[in-house]
């Protein structure tokens, strides 16, 4: 009778499959490596547990063991933090006593110790050694992947970032520039370090993710170095630049970008307001926030920026007496945080916030609060890179309507290309 091939066995085989696809890029599948690796985890464990239990390899016959046998598989699954996994529950017959799965249970069907496991496993795969010693030392060297298909994960991995970082941009020609960074330890012995991201919207609508470097500080030199390698692979000046407004990083794009207009991120600034009002009136208050920027309905420009600054007296006049530092977090930057209506409308509830990039950020924080640290400066940058590489394939970009097209075509005119002032020369006279 043939073998039949075991749960495990065929995971391993979707592992190298996977690889070997040359149609798909790394980028592509990283979600895809992360999944079946956390069932290839559990399913080896499952599979550890039925032979430490019987006392026998499967197709091991002991007549000295203990009575029972497998007897296949029964299908179940396992909600993770990173959505449900597929297994194979091995059942066990002819035994003395009921086969329970330890990890598992009897009818558990939630688990978090392994997953942990497998999100490391996963942060340090971008390392030959550690995803070997990580998966090694869980489940023992059946668990792991193959010497071979590690070192190839790793490497194309590290060939497609050095490529995606290097590239020239001088194809891309930006509407929007969103800016933001997110920290991660990454340095034996140092705090939290910040990695500077850049994400665009392009002149027909679509989104691009455009860079990403380590940084010691969100200070003015580390931005300013981090424009400049754009700029300096043929990124052009984009109309509006989307940020928060960390004093190094509006210098920075001052410098770099000094005839884009900016727009302070309003989600942000919607935190510093109510971090200065009690935790009982934060609900009340960050409704009216929000009345000043929703659903104006005036045109583009000035007319919608009047009505904004409308809105944000009537907040003042009724909370000024009881919130005024709140009050004042507001109207001290209302120039910045109402740029945006200047824009079609269609594009305010997106360009008024860099919320596309912090969301994203919240799931490489998910992947790797678990490690503590991670491996290096070179793991945590690829890391970070496949996450946002996977995520920015699925954002969305924006419409572009006829009349938003000549408005956005005016504003560039306006910019970049302002008329010559016309020189009047007075008629020179000769003295008689």
């Amino acid at each position: 009778m043939a073998r039949r091939v075991s749960p495990v066995e065929r995971i391993r085989a979707e592992i190298d499959q996977l690889f070997a696809d040359p149609t798909r890029d790394l980028a592509g599948v990283v979600e895809d490596v992360a999944c079946l690796g956390a069932r290839l985890l559990l399913q080896s464990a499952l599979e550890a547990e039925v032979t430490a239990f019987l006392g026998r390899e499967r197709y091991q016959r002991d007549p000295d063991a203990e009575p029972g046998y497998r007897n296949g598989h029964q299908p179940i699954t396992v909600k993770t933090t990173s959505g449900p996994l597929h297994l194979d529950r091995p059942k066990v017959r002819g035994t003395a006593q009921r086969f329970a799965s330890q990890l598992l249970g009897a009818h558990v069907t939630r688990t978090n110790a392994l997953e942990a496991l497998v999100i490391a496993g996963f942060v340090r795969g971008l390392s030959t050694r550690d995803v070997e010693a990580t998966l090694a030392e869980a489940l023992g060297p059946q668990a792991a992947l193959s010497r071979s298909t590690v070192s190839r994960i790793c490497a194309q991995l590290a060939e497609e970032f050095t490529a995606w970082s290097t590239r020239r941009l001088d194809e891309v020609e930006l509407d929007y520039l969103d800016l933001d960074a997110t920290s991660f330890r990454y340095h034996p012995g140092a705090r939290a370090e910040p990695v500077l991201v850049a994400y665009g919207i392009t002149t027909t609508g679509a989104p691009v993710f455009l860079g990403l470097a380590p940084a010691g500080s969100e200070g003015h030199d580390p931005w300013e170095a981090f424009l400049a390698d754009l700029t300096g692979r043929g990124l052009r000046a984009p109309m509006l630049v989307v940020s928060d407004g960390a004093p190094g990083l509006l210098s920075a794009v001052e410098q770099v970008f000094p005839r884009s207009l900016r727009q302070r991120c309003t989600i942000h600034r919607a935190r510093n307001v109510l971090a200065k009002v009690p935790v009982a009136a934060q609900a009340e208050v960050k409704a009216a926030y929000w009345q000043i920027f929703d659903d104006i309905t005036q045109p583009p420009g000035q007319a919608a920026v009047n009505e904004a600054v409308r809105r944000t007296q009537a907040f003042a006049a009724r909370y000024e007496h009881v919130y005024p530092a709140a009050v004042a977090c507001l109207t001290s930057t209302l120039d910045e945080l109402t740029v945006h209506l200047r824009f079609p409308t269609e594009h305010w509830q997106r360009i008024r916030h860099t919320n596309l990039l912090e969301r994203t950020f919240g799931e490489t924080r998910r992947r790797t609060k678990v490690i503590g640290r991670l491996p290096g400066e070179r793991s945590c940058l690829r890391l970070v890179w496949a996450v946002l590489d996977r995520a920015s394939r699925g954002w969305r970009g924006l419409t572009y309507t006829p009349a938003a097209t000549r408005l956005l075509q005016d504003l560039r005119r306006d910019l970049f290309a302002p008329p010559i002032p016309e020189v009047i020369t007075e008629p020179v006279t000769t003295a008689a």
